[in-house]
């Protein structure tokens, strides 16, 4: 039988490495969005950015906002695609993470145009079977999430925190599998943050999620194409930035 020369093919390590990115390279930040037009919207908010590299679909720049050096890269939409962003950038040592993400809502009272801020992740996905036992709680890193809260205080929106449930099967949200995400605590879905915490609490980086709310499992709404979710989208953006400004004013005061 064959054996394999390493003990891991590829690691995150090694990608960083192909993508030629070096641990100075990354900012004292590091903000994680899905979608390269969110990426842009990022991007458009700091000085002097510059592209670290682009590969296959994903693209990182870093840059100044206000003083702080930031670092943004379109890290996935899925579980699998957010294993390798998450690896390169925990690879590189990113001081911090926080993850701005879309997510549908597990309860009537989380509206469409809402925002979740994901304390724990429930593993409904394929990816951390792989890196934890059925025990582990992806955890989020509270303080960073209690100061996203008080950045989101003043925004307009509803905030909501609690657990988020990741699947890999958005075609397969049945009553059934609803029902057991709920009974669990999940009070909103989408296919990545379970993994996003999961790497980054096992390489001791910490790390937030905040999700803008584009649909309701529950009631059946979609508002992919509604301006509340819109307004939302770009709330959370300003609320990242509004965390990053807050933390630095603190840091000078001290």
């Amino acid at each position: 039988m064959s054996k394999m020369v390493k003990d891991v093919h590829l690691t995150g390590k090694d990608l960083m490495e192909m993508v030629q990115l070096r641990e100075q390279d990354i900012g004292q930040f590091a903000l994680v969005p899905g979608p390269r037009e969110r990426l842009d919207a990022i991007v458009k908010k700091l000085e002097n950015p510059v592209k670290n590299f682009s590969f296959m679909e994903y693209t990182m720049f870093t840059g100044d906002y206000k003083g702080t050096k930031v670092t943004s890269i379109n890290g996935g939409r899925f579980s699998a695609d957010t294993a390798i962003t998450t690896e390169i950038l925990c690879a590189a040592k990113a001081p911090l993470m926080i993850r701005l993400g879309s997510c549908g809502s597990l309860s009537e009272d989380i509206k469409v145009g809402d925002l979740v801020i994901a304390d724990t992740g429930v593993r409904g996905e394929g990816v951390t079977q792989y890196y934890a036992d059925e025990k582990f709680v992806p955890t989020a890193d509270k303080k960073l999430s209690d100061e996203l809260a008080a950045a989101a205080k003043d925004s307009g929106l509803t905030v909501h925190r609690g657990p988020c449930w990741s699947t890999d099967a958005i075609l397969r949200e049945t009553r059934e599998v609803v029902g057991g995400a709920v009974k669990k605590g999940a009070i909103a879905v989408d296919m990545v943050t379970s993994t996003f915490l999961t790497i980054c609490q096992l390489n001791k980086i910490p790390a937030a999620v905040i999700l803008a709310v584009s649909d309701n499992v529950i009631t059946g709404e979609m508002g992919f194409l509604n301006t509340d979710y819109y307004m939302a989208e770009s709330s959370m953006i300003g609320i990242a930035f509004k965390l990053i400004e807050q933390r630095q004013g603190a840091l000078s005061k001290s």
